[in-house]
Parts: C-alpha cells; sequence; structure tokens
C-alpha cells in the first residue's frame, strides 16, 4: 500500500495489514523488504496521528460532560501531551538517565501518554537524533538493508532458475520453470562495548550525562556492527547453497583490471555500487593510476568507500546485506556499580541486539590478493 492509501486507515485496518506484513515478511526478498518497511513506517506515523485524535476526542467528551467549556481553558497540566512533546521535556529527560542508571522505567512510563505498560521506553529526541545521526554517518551500515522482526527471521533468496522461453503458436509447450531456492536464517547476536567510568560522570547533568555515553558507546557499536556486515561479505562462502548467499571471488591485488573484472561480477540488480577498501589499498590504486598517467577513472564511477580492516577489496551494492535488529537501532545499557566500588568507578555495557547476513545474490564481488 502506498503512503497515502495508509494514512487514511483506520486502527482496524491498520493492525490488518500490520499483521499481513509479519507474514509477508518471512518471504520477502531484499526489495519487497524495503517496500514493507516503507509502509511500515508510515503505519507507524498514521497510528500515533490516530492516538492523537482519540485522546483529543476524549478530552473534548469529558469537557462536555462536565458542563462547564471554561475547562478547556484552564487546563492544569501537560501530562497529557502527545508523547513527542514530553520526550522533549526536561522531566522526561531527567526520568530516562535515572532509567538508564538505574534500568527501572516507572517513572518514564508515569509520564507517557500512549504505551505505558508495554513495549520499548523511547529515548529522548536529544538521544534519539544524535543515534540517527551516528548511524547515518556510517557510510557502510547506512546503506544496508534493515528490519525489525522480533525473533530469528527467515530470507529466502534464488540459487538459481531457468530463463523464460518464447512460445511459437502451434509449438510443444516450453519447459516447466526449474527453480532452485535457499533460505538464510538470521540469529541476532549482541554486540557490545563496555567502558568505566567515574562517579564524577555519573554526576553530570541528565542532558550532559545521556550524551556522553550515547556519543561513547553508541559510536564503537556501530563501527562493529560496520564490520560485520564486511565479514559477512568476505566470509560468504563463493557459490551459494541451501543456507548461504555466495559471493563472486576475483583472485590477485587489487589493480583498476580486477576492479573491473569485479565489476562484470555483479548482476542488474547491484545498482548502487561502490568500492570498499582500506585508506592503504584506495591510496595505492590512485597512485598507481597517477603515475601510469591513466586519463581515466581508476575506480570506474563506484562510490569509493574507506573501511580500514578490510582485506582485500569488496566491490557491490550494500543493499545486497541484511541487518535485523529485533529491539530497535537504540542502544541499551546496564550498569555495574558493585564491582569496582572500591576505585570509584562504574563500569557502562552498551548492547545493540543484531543479526546481520548476505541476502543478495550476484550483488557482491571480493577482490583476494595473493591467490594467484
Amino acid at each position: 500500500m502506498t503512503r497515502e492509501e495508509i494514512m487514511v486507515l483506520g486502527m482496524d485496518e491498520i493492525e490488518n495489514r500490520r499483521a499481513e506484513i509479519a507474514n509477508e515478511v518471512e518471504t520477502a526478498d531484499a526489495e519487497m523488504l524495503e517496500t514493507l518497511n516503507a509502509e511500515l513506517d508510515a503505519i507507524e506515523e498514521r497510528t500515533k496521528a490516530l492516538n492523537i485524535e482519540i485522546e483529543e476526542k476524549r478530552k473534548a467528551a469529558a469537557a462536555v460532560a462536565g458542563g462547564a467549556g471554561e475547562v478547556i481553558e484552564t487546563r492544569k497540566e501537560e501530562k497529557k501531551m502527545p508523547n513527542s512533546e514530553i520526550r522533549n521535556s526536561h522531566e522526561y529527560i531527567e526520568a530516562f538517565a535515572k532509567y538508564v542508571k538505574t534500568g527501572k522505567d516507572a517513572e518514564c512510563r508515569a509520564l507517557l501518554t500512549e504505551n505505558v505498560q508495554d513495549g520499548v521506553v523511547p529515548v529522548p529526541e536529544l538521544v534519539e537524533s544524535r543515534v540517527r545521526q551516528a548511524w547515518e554517518n556510517d557510510q557502510i551500515f547506512r546503506r544496508i538493508s534493515k528490519t525489525f522482526v522480533r525473533g530469528n527471521l527467515k530470507v529466502g533468496f534464488e540459487i538459481s532458475a531457468t530463463d523464460a522461453a518464447i512460445h511459437t503458436e502451434g509449438a510443444n509447450a516450453p519447459d516447466e520453470e526449474t527453480l532452485v531456492l535457499g533460505i538464510v536464517t538470521m540469529v541476532p547476536a549482541n554486540i557490545k562495548k563496555w567502558i568505566t567510568v567515574s562517579d564524577e560522570v555519573l554526576a553530570l547533568g541528565a542532558e550532559d550525562f545521556l550524551r556522553y555515553i550515547y556519543d561513547e558507546l553508541t559510536y564503537k557499536i556501530i563501527q562493529k556492527a560496520a564490520d560485520m556486515v564486511v565479514d559477512a561479505i568476505q566470509s560468504a562462502p563463493e557459490t551459494s547453497d541451501a543456507d548461504e548467499v555466495g559471493v563472486a571471488v576475483v583472485e590477485g591485488d587489487v589493480t583498476p583490471a580486477n576492479i573491473l573484472l569485479a565489476i562484470a561480477e555483479l548482476g542488474d540488480v547491484a545498482r548502487n555500487r561502490v568500492f570498499i577498501a582500506s585508506g592503504a589499498t584506495i591510496a595505492a590504486v590512485r597512485t598507481a593510476a597517477l603515475e601510469a598517467n591513466y586519463a581515466y577513472d581508476p575506480f570506474f564511477g563506484l562510490e569509493v568507500i574507506q573501511k580500514d580492516g578490510v582485506d582485500g577489496a569488496i566491490v557491490g551494492d550494500l543493499a545486497g546485506v541484511q541487518a535485523n535488529l529485533p529491539e530497535g537501532d537504540a542502544v541499551t545499557f546496564k550498569f555495574d556499580d558493585l564491582s569496582l566500588a572500591e576505585k570509584d568507578m562504574v563500569k557502562i555495557v552498551g548492547r545493540l541486539y543484531a543479526a546481520i547476513a548476505v541476502v543478495g545474490p550476484k550483488m557482491f564481488c571480493n577482490i583476494v590478493p595473493g591467490s594467484e
């Protein structure tokens, strides 16, 4: 469904479509998952709008039942404001900082007007914007496909299929298509990073404290998630099987000639193509091009992304990798104020629950040096 169609649905229709999407996700390919995620974003937006309308109608009905219109003019509190506004309030930021330190979310939920009993406690917008910026700043992770399905996720892919045939009238019917499918099972695991801080850091104001730990730990966790994307591509088998998507290999040094051979291994489904390598490898290719007086781009129009630690190079479209984040893309924290208490230090552990895998055939090629 389009966003315009979703934005006129009622609550029952919204829930029906949400249930349909949950079933469709099980067999969707990477392109369909992007479409379904766009629908889910629109559904979330529509749900929030409907909840606001319901709350406003409830207030109006209560005012009429009281028989005094003046009640509308003399609001005593703002706790019934939409959650988006509450998350910007000083009270909520203070409560969320306490929740991060103690793991107790009752004060946060008491301030919210929606979903006060269940679900993930939303982060303040000042934190959300910093986390979002951190994700967007990562050149690798922001390009991959993302889903937010609870538990393990199975993603189907095509291993092989026979081509379509031309059928001339009167001739024998063409043979039935032979289709071989595989299934990638994505099992989430925790990406963790921990630091120790002094009691003085814990004593910071709520906003400063939240900025400190989110900036410090979220960056490192996102960096590790990007490392996992690279590892998923470079550790993939060369040929697809029933459980894994294969990634083609060009053996030899990272040179313009081998970059061109790697591009030739990609299918037409690989549209937004990039070249991923360490800074030293990128510099070596550019230096060789300068020394040989090349009159062309040695990367052949590929967007170049520097990622230290890459062995050789990766050529492809990062939409062929999928990350499933069952608990969302917000990093959660746990505090240990006991094990290092004698040093007046507190251990803070950041955690992101994620599964990352290659799900798109003919979307990547690895250039592997030293194999000739």
